[in-house]
C-alpha cells in the first residue's frame, strides 16, 4: 500500500488528509445517530403532551427538562418561555437541534467535491511528467511509467475517497430529514395541546370566578 502511495506523487498527501478527515467525520456522525436513537423516548413525549393538554405546564416542563430526547429539549425550551413567545422559543430550539444534527455534513460535502478534483489534478501532473520525459531525447521507460502510474493512482484514490463519502453524506442527510419531520410533527402536536390546555385553564378560571360571584351574591342576599 505504501509503495502505491509513493508512486501517486505529492498529490497523495492532500488526498490522505481528505480520507482521514472524511473517516473521522463519518465515525463521529455514526456515533451521534446511535446516541440519538438511544435517547429517543416516545413514551415521555406522550406524557409531556398529556400534561400540557391538562394545563399542568410546570409538571410538563419538569418531565421534559430531565429527558435526553431532542423533542423533549425543544418542548422544554418552549415551556420555559411560553409566557413571552411560545412559537419563537420553539423555532429557536428546533434550529439549534438541526444545526447539531447537520454538524460536519459541510465537511463531508467539501471532501466529496475536493477529492475527485485532487485526483484529476494528480492525473494532469502525472501525464505532464510522462510527456515531459519524451521531449528531445530517448524516453526513459521508467520515467514514463512513473508519470502514468501517478496519473492513474491519484484518480483512483480521489474516487475511492469520494464514493463512500457521498454515500455516507446522503445517508446522514436522510437521517436529518427524518428527524426534522418527526420534530415538526411533535412540535405541532405540542402547540395544539398547549392551546387546549390554555383554553381548559381559561374555562376553569371563568367557572371559578362565576361560582365565587354566585356565592357572594347569595351571601349578600342572606
Amino acid at each position: 500500500m505504501w509503495h502505491w502511495f509513493i508512486k501517486g506523487g505529492p498529490v497523495m498527501w492532500p488526498l490522505l488528509v481528505c480520507s482521514i478527515v472524511a473517516l473521522a467525520a463519518i465515525i463521529e456522525r455514526a456515533i451521534f445517530w446511535l446516541q440519538e436513537r438511544a435517547a429517543r423516548d416516545p413514551q415521555l413525549i406522550h406524557k409531556v403532551l398529556h400534561l400540557t393538554e391538562r394545563g399542568l405546564l410546570a409538571d410538563a416542563a419538569a418531565a421534559a427538562q430531565a429527558a435526553r430526547d431532542p423533542v423533549a429539549r425543544i418542548i422544554s425550551n418552549g415551556l420555559s418561555h411560553h409566557h413571552f413567545s411560545l412559537q419563537g422559543a420553539l423555532e429557536v430550539a428546533v434550529q439549534a437541534e438541526l444545526r447539531r444534527m447537520k454538524r460536519t455534513l459541510g465537511t463531508l460535502d467539501t471532501i466529496i467535491t475536493v477529492a475527485p478534483l485532487l485526483g484529476i489534478f494528480g492525473t494532469v501532473t502525472g501525464i505532464l511528467a510522462a510527456f515531459g520525459s519524451l521531449e528531445g531525447r530517448i524516453p526513459d521507460p521508467r520515467v514514463v511509467s512513473a508519470g502514468i502510474a501517478e496519473a492513474v493512482i491519484t484518480t483512483v484514490a480521489g474516487l475511492a475517497i469520494a464514493i463512500p463519502t457521498v454515500v455516507a453524506y446522503n445517508y446522514f442527510c436522510a437521517k436529518v430529514g427524518e428527524a426534522a419531520g418527526r420534530m415538526s410533527t411533535d412540535v405541532t402536536n405540542f402547540e395544539i395541546v398547549y392551546q387546549k390546555g390554555q383554553q381548559r385553564a381559561g374555562s376553569a378560571g371563568l367557572l371559578q370566578e362565576s361560582t365565587t360571584a354566585t356565592l357572594l351574591v347569595r351571601e349578600e342576599a342572606s
